[in-house]
């Protein structure tokens, strides 16, 4: 059994899936379908930068949907992978919305317009250097939400952004609160890192952002998809599609249970997890979360062709 897996911000990096830019009609159809809808040269961005511009959240949310789709539609249409024998696709944060639109759920489209302005709404919701967000290792997430409930002052925000891997858990909140969890986990030598990140992303503070994007979501047509698609907020697959519309709301200001998605997937039988898209930071956290796994990473042409031999075999 198989699952398909769509990265999310983080990921980006100038010239992401140029090779197939170069190489196939259809990727330069989907490149220019960006640029047409989003009504300004995303490609260039994706393609050649410059890099402070991509990474913009309402730039890079798109460009990964993108490139993500690009990889999906060159491995299915050009390679012609057998789609029957994967029975989940799944997305971290904007990658849902990847998963949706490869399910056939969401158009590409639509998909663009909603992730520029969902990064619009989520950069917009707290001003500038009001919000941080922290990476907290080698613990476990419930040993965290105990600190977390330890260490609260009353009407702050410092949540559980991501939980993303064994030893692996995202930190959002406001400055001074995030600020003040830091100095508890360097007492108890417990070892965070700060991400450069430009909005307190998957926290209470993005409820403004949820807000702005229920009506656009919930006028966006959706179908029922080809695959079951496990959400970030439930870690479940959902197939009623009112359902999966209130999850892409809670999604923003919902903490991304991605470990949960993964044992998930693999107690309902998912041997073999394959990330499609710029980078490899999710099948890095399976492997920290699940054990006797195969892994696969599709970002090149060679990769592809690996993949097609491997399951061959």
């Amino acid at each position: 059994m198989n699952a398909l897996l769509f990265p999310g911000q983080g990921s980006q990096v100038v010239g992401m899936g140029s090779e197939f830019y170069q190489k196939y009609e259809i990727v330069k159809k989907i490149f220019k379908e960006a640029d047409d809808t989003l009504n300004y040269p995303i490609s260039k961005l994706i393609l050649e930068g410059p890099a402070d511009k991509l990474q913009l959240t309402m730039n890079t949310q798109p460009a990964i949907l993108t490139v993500s789709y690009s990889i999906f539609k060159v491995l299915k249409d050009e390679f012609g992978l057998d789609l029957k024998s994967f029975k989940y696709f799944a997305g971290h944060s904007l990658g849902e919305y990847s998963a949706l639109v490869c399910a056939n759920s969401l158009t590409f489209k639509d998909s663009l317009y909603l992730l520029h302005e969902r990064g619009k709404s989520m950069q917009e919701a707290v001003p500038v250097g009001e919000g941080s967000m922290i990476a907290v290792l080698g613990m476990k997430t419930s040993e965290i939400q105990s600190l977390l409930n330890l260490n609260k002052e009353k009407n702050s925000i410092c949540e559980i952004a991501n939980d993303n891997a064994d030893g692996q858990v995202i930190i959002s909140g406001e400055k001074k609160s995030v600020e003040s969890f830091k100095i508890l986990l360097k007492e108890k030598k417990i070892k965070s890192i700060q991400l450069n990140v430009s909005a307190p992303f998957h926290c209470s503070l993005m409820k403004p952002a949820a807000i702005a994007m229920e009506k656009k979501i919930n006028s966006t047509k959706f179908m029922n998809p080809s695959h079951k698609i496990i959400n970030n907020v439930t870690a479940k697959s959902e197939d009623n599609l009112e359902i999966i519309k209130k999850l892409l709301i809670d999604q923003i200001f919902s903490t991304v249970k991605w470990r949960e998605s993964i044992i998930e997937m693999s107690e309902n039988g998912v041997k073999n997890f394959i990330e499609i898209g710029p980078g490899k930071v999710l099948i890095g956290m399976v492997k920290r979360t699940i054990k006797d796994v195969n892994c696969f990473s599709i970002n090149t042409i060679a990769d592809i062709k690996n993949l097609i031999d491997e399951f061959k075999k």
